[in-house]
């Protein structure tokens, strides 16, 4: 059995995903580059990856395209900036270990995901081409981001997956608390995915913590 796709660090699929619900303007504007200063800095170092200021005043911009228009609040922003700098130190952790284990995305298979995402929007590929570049994106970054999104769900696929055992005892305890209201094998897979989420974080945590990270922002406080 597969592990679901969990939530991970990437953001750019679940972007693509909502274009029929969010303006291309909106996603546009995440993903417009942060003017460069022309002094940027290190806000971290992960085992031998720098960082940098500008990396992370893009995604606190794209954290606050996602959120304008919804009925959320933002935390502060210097708590901001600490929680999208975790996100992108954990990220880049499972990107090394991800090239570290040769693994790679097909062109064939992402190709396929970009299609997909194309259709469930109710475009073809060449018309979300056409839609991204309009607002200012261009479809070379999108894929990019996606493929990164998918490398990690293979990462997680191979070190969760293998983690992930459901009993029978398991799958009657569930259905005897549902009341008997759900079929064997759904109540299988909604273990599994309960199982597989919490040993994904269990998962995180381990290697975050076995990475060397050097945290400059937190240690500037």
């Amino acid at each position: 059995m597969r592990i679901p796709r969990i939530a991970t660090l990437g953001v750019t699929l679940a972007l693509a995903l909502c274009l029929g619900a969010v303006s291309l303007t909106a996603q546009a504007q995440s993903f417009q580059p942060v003017e460069r200063q022309s002094l940027d800095r290190i806000v971290a170092v992960v085992n031998q990856h720098a960082i940098m200021e500008s990396e992370l005043a893009e995604r606190v911009e794209l954290v606050r395209s996602q959120v304008a228009g919804q009925d959320q609040g933002l935390p502060s922003e210097s708590m901001l900036r600490e929680q999208v700098l975790e996100n992108i130190i954990v990220e880049e952790i499972q990107l090394q270990m991800a090239r570290r284990a040769g693994l790679s995305v097909d062109d064939t298979e992402l190709n396929r995901q970009m299609r997909a995402i194309a259709e469930s929007n109710g475009m073809t590929l060449e018309q979300f081409a056409d839609a991204l570049e309009a607002d200012g994106l261009t479809m070379a970054a999108v894929r990019e981001e996606i493929r990164r999104e998918m490398l990690m769900r293979e990462l997680h696929q191979r070190q969760v997956g293998s983690r992930v055992n459901v009993s029978e005892r398991e799958v009657e305890r569930f259905i005897e608390q549902r009341g008997g209201g759900v079929g064997r094998d759904q109540a299988r897979q909604m273990v599994f995915q309960q199982k597989a989420e919490e040993t994904l974080d269990a998962w995180i945590q381990e290697i975050r913590a076995e990475a060397f990270v050097d945290n400059r922002l937190s240690n500037s406080r």
